[in-house]
């Protein structure tokens, strides 16, 4: 499982193991599976959606204005200026 984080100034939002999250970059949408390489990239404004299970279809969406999102060994870290 994929330990997931999305933080605003204002709080931690969500802290929990999911399967898969799709990210909206600046660059374009990437997904972030368990043991993805170190990546960091900066977010545009759009959804994150959040695969709970492998056989999960329809992911949860969360609209997240600015930030970025960095892939380490712990995980996918997305800090937005906005969410929800």
């Amino acid at each position: 499982m994929l330990h997931f984080e999305l933080v605003t100034p204002e709080k931690l939002l969500r802290s929990e193991n999911v399967h898969m999250v799709v990210v909206p970059g600046s660059e374009g949408d990437f997904g972030v599976l368990e043991g993805h390489a170190p990546f960091m990239s900066t977010i545009r404004d759009g959804n994150i959606e959040i695969y709970k299970t492998a056989s999960n279809q329809s992911p949860e969406i969360i609209r997240v204005e600015g930030g970025f999102a960095e892939v380490n060994e712990k995980g996918l870290t997305v800090l937005a200026e906005k969410a929800g």
